[in-house]
């Protein structure tokens, strides 16, 4: 995939990726992004991306479910076009212990992986819980069903590793750190982000990116490794 269109596809990912203090709120909370890319001149593209990520907390259940679609094109030839969609729901045992179950599945037509579906479970732990420094930690296991670009079939059983570390840098910005690690016995799928945001006004943010995926197992004359950098607004609600 163009790096261009890569860069459109994961805009949202990033922005549904980014944490902030909504998640912990009791009750509803939630976000969504609205992006538009558009290049002209020596050459020609567009890019409209959306993205949503909500949170139910009700003590001791907690629910997330997140989505997003990308479309992007190049001299009226389609470069890049993405879906995903995430539920994971957790019960908390203590204050710091819980366990989960998620269910994600993503799309795209651009990639080694036209589709993949991951249903895990698993515990997790909160290891920091200050108040402007947070860390989270996962372990779990599950299964994954992908189809390749070539229509080949990938099916395997995967141990799930997460982390996700959130420093609250003022009352209008904050830092995040995200980790997650899927391995399998075809491939081991890694994914790092970090982002930045700052609050622009009471309900939107300023959102500044940059992301690390990599796959173990790619076709061949495919990359390993990307590696996104993205600014964009998200409204929080």
């Amino acid at each position: 995939m163009p790096r261009y269109a890569s860069f459109c596809a994961f805009l949202c990912t990033v922005i549904a990726m980014s944490t902030g203090h909504t998640q912990d709120e009791e009750g509803f909370s939630g976000r969504a992004g609205l992006g538009y890319i558009a290049t002209n001149g020596n050459s020609e593209s567009r890019s409209l991306n959306a993205d949503f990520s909500s949170w139910w907390n009700y003590d001791p259940w907690s629910h997330s479910l997140s989505g997003l679609a990308i479309k992007s094109s190049a001299s009226n030839t389609t470069t890049a076009e993405a879906y995903g969609l995430a539920w994971q729901s957790s019960y908390a045992i203590n204050d710091t212990d819980y366990l989960y179950g998620i269910i994600a599945l993503d799309k795209d037509h651009f990639s080694t992986y036209n589709q993949q579906t991951r249903e895990a479970i698993g515990y997790g732990r909160r290891f920091i819980n200050l108040a402007n420094h947070l860390l989270d930690g996962e372990i779990g296991a599950g299964i994954r069903q992908a189809t390749l670009r070539n229509d080949q079939g990938q099916d395997e059983a995967i141990l799930r590793l997460s982390g996700d570390y959130r420093w609250i840098v003022s009352e209008t910005s904050e830092f995040a750190q995200t980790l997650a690690l899927e391995g399998g016995a075809k491939n081991i799928y890694l994914e790092m982000v970090s982002t930045l945001s700052a609050d622009v006004r009471e309900n939107l943010a300023l959102v500044i990116s940059y992301t690390i995926r990599n796959n173990t197992d790619v076709l061949p004359d495919t990359k390993k490794t990307d590696i996104f950098t993205a600014i964009s607004l998200e409204y929080i609600f």
